[in-house]
């Protein structure tokens, strides 16, 4: 499949600190022959290619300039099979609902839904093994501020995501 023809991903980009954190809880807890990608926090997860322009030009008009979203680490949260960190940043959610707003009519029914951001670090894993990762997580879990330095866009091609954009905020 083409870049062309590969379907649109938005995530936020983390501050390197929380990045490596974040990253390193992620390759510890993943199962390795799934882990094809980075930690991350997803705003969208299919938008058609056909608007890959207008995407650049309308996460440059929210990036340029402008302070980063504050956000935080609020909780943990069950998957299932698998244990995610629940993110709020109600600025966060702001700029993702006008890029709704902007594409209505083109989001799949996932990108429709509310929108409940998290990270997640443990996925696809037997449920005992992910309800173990939560209790031993939630002991000495406190919300702490994330850093969101910026906004990218990633193709998608059933592995890892071949990079589109990035935009960083102002600092």
């Amino acid at each position: 499949m083409t870049g062309e023809a590969a379907p649109i991903i938005v995530s936020a980009l983390f501050g390197a600190e929380d990045f490596a954190w974040l990253n390193g809880l992620r390759r510890r807890h993943f199962p390795p022959e799934r882990n094809v990608i980075d930690a991350h926090l997803t705003l969208f997860h299919h938008l058609p290619p056909s608007v890959s322009q207008e995407l650049k030009d309308r996460l440059n008009a929210e990036t340029r300039g402008s302070s980063p979203p504050r956000a935080r680490l609020s909780g943990l949260m069950s998957l299932g099979r698998g244990v995610a960190f629940r993110v709020e940043s109600p600025e966060l959610e702001a700029i993702r609902d006008r890029l709704a707003d902007a594409f209505t009519g083109l989001l799949t029914p996932q990108d429709q839904q509310s929108w409940r951001p998290h990270v997640t670090i443990q996925n696809k894993v037997e449920p005992a093994e992910a309800k173990g990762l939560l209790e031993q997580l939630s002991r000495d879990f406190a919300p702490r501020p994330l850093q969101i330095a910026g906004l990218a866009s990633w193709y998608y091609r059933g592995g890892p995501w071949e990079p589109l954009s990035t935009h960083k905020f102002a600092r």
